[in-house]
C-alpha cells in the first residue's frame, strides 16, 4: 500500500505528521512525502521542513491520498494549479482521499468534495459551504472514498480510523498503543463548545492574518 502525503510551502506539521506516525507504521506500507518540487518543504512556522522526495508526476497511482492544511493552503487552490490537477487525476484510482484541517479546502476547490459531507478547522467550517459541500461538526467524516478531520490534531483520529478499516481493528489499537495515543489534555478547551468565550476569542485573534 502506498500513502502519499503532500506537503507545500506553508504546510501545518501536525496536520500531516500526525497521520505519518500512525499509517507509517502499518505492515507493508509506503509513506512518500509528495510535492509540486522535490526537496525541502518549510511549514507555517518557518521552523521544521520536510523533505519531499518525489513530484506530483513521480507518484501515479496511490492508494491513499493525504492532504493538510496550513497557511500556504490558499496558494495551492488556483483551478489549474498542479496540485489540484494531481488531486483529480489520482482520485479515480485512490482508495481513500483524504484532508486534515484546511487541507479540506484543496479537496473542495478539486471539486472531489461537490455534495458530500466533509469538516474541517472550526473557524472555517461554514466556509465549505461556498464549495457546494454540507459542512458537519464531527471530529472525522467518512462519505464514501473521502475522510476529512476537523483541526490538526484531529488528523491522528482520522487515521487510526482508516488503519481500522484497512488492517482491522487489531492492527489499528496496536499501532495507538505503539504511539501511546491516550489523550489527557490538561485543559478542556480543545473545542469552541467547550473552552471559554475569552479563549475563543483569543484563538480568533491569533488566527487572523
Amino acid at each position: 500500500m502506498q500513502v502519499a502525503i503532500v506537503v507545500y510551502p506553508g504546510f501545518t506539521a501536525l496536520d500531516v505528521l500526525g497521520p505519518y506516525e500512525v499509517l507509517g507504521r502499518l505492515p507493508d506500507t509506503e509513506v512518500v512525502f509528495v510535492a509540486e518540487r522535490p526537496g525541502l518543504v518549510v511549514n507555517d512556522l518557518g521552523s521544521l521542513s520536510v523533505y519531499a522526495v518525489a513530484t506530483y508526476a513521480d507518484v501515479s497511482e496511490p492508494d491513499i491520498v493525504l492532504v493538510g492544511g496550513g497557511a500556504g493552503q490558499q496558494d495551492q487552490m488556483a483551478a489549474d494549479g498542479p496540485l489540484i490537477e494531481w488531486l483529480r487525476a489520482v482520485d479515480r484510482t485512490t482508495t481513500w482521499t483524504t484532508s486534515v484541517c484546511t487541507g479540506a479546502f484543496v479537496l473542495a476547490a478539486a471539486g472531489l468534495l461537490t455534495g458530500r459531507r466533509a469538516t474541517t478547522h472550526w473557524a472555517g467550517l461554514d466556509m465549505l459551504t461556498g464549495f457546494g459541500v454540507t459542512p458537519v461538526k464531527d471530529r472525522v467524516v467518512i462519505d464514501g472514498h473521502y475522510a476529512t478531520a476537523a483541526g490538526v490534531s484531529a488528523g491522528i483520529d482520522m487515521a487510526l480510523i482508516l488503519a481500522g478499516r484497512i488492517m482491522g481493528d487489531e492492527a489499528a489499537q496496536a499501532v495507538q498503543l505503539i504511539i501511546e495515543y491516550a489523550p489527557e489534555p490538561p485543559y478542556q478547551a480543545g473545542s469552541v463548545d467547550t473552552a471559554p468565550p475569552s479563549v475563543v476569542e483569543r484563538a480568533g485573534r491569533m488566527l487572523s492574518p
